[in-house]
Parts: C-alpha cells; structure tokens; sequence
C-alpha cells in the first residue's frame, strides 16, 4: 500500500492539480486510518474542484472517524447541493443516506 501512496504522490509531483489522484491518494491514507492526512487531501480537492461530488461522501466519513460530526454534516450538506446542481442522483442518494446516519441519535 505505501508502494500506491509513493506512487500516487508522484503523480500530483507531476501535476498537483490532478484530482483523481488527489482522491485515490486520500483513499489510501484512509485504509491506513491516517485521517488527518485524508481529510487534508480531501480538503485540497474541495477548495482546488469543488464539483468532484464523490470527495464529499469520503470526506465526510473521515470527519466522522475523528468525531468532527458537525464538519461532517456541513460536508454532506454542501456534496447534497453540488450533486442536486449536478443532476448526480447517485451522489445525492448516498450523501442524503450518510447525512441521516450522522444526524441520528443513537
């Protein structure tokens, strides 16, 4: 896996612009439950493409791991607009099923 990480970094060495690698690297960092290094690569993809509706799914469940679950709302929240915008009923279904999930009191 780290192998992927190296790899995945390299790429954005290359062009730090690059989304989809941005995304898959933060992936990674999340299988290794590095959080806060996947929140802060989610939160580059935020700022940087702010329509790739998927960071907001991911993004949202690592908030949670680190017991952020206000920022988390407000991340499922704000994916929910872009994916209504983007017509993306996909992404509006499991945002809206996550938002539910965090929001309810166990």
């Amino acid at each position: 896996m780290q192998d992927k990480i190296e790899i995945l970094k390299g790429f954005l060495a290359e062009d730090p612009n690059d989304s989809f690698s941005r995304f898959a690297l933060a992936l990674e960092l999340v299988k290794l439950e590095k959080f806060d290094e996947a929140i802060k690569a989610f939160r580059t993809i935020e700022t940087n493409d702010e329509k790739y509706v998927a960071t907001y799914y991911h993004l949202g469940k690592a908030l949670e791991s680190v017991r952020k679950k206000d920022e988390a709302v407000e991340t499922y929240e704000k994916g929910i607009k872009i994916a209504e915008e983007l017509k993306d009923h996909h992404s509006k279904a499991e945002l809206q099923d996550a938002l539910m999930n965090a929001t309810m009191d166990f």
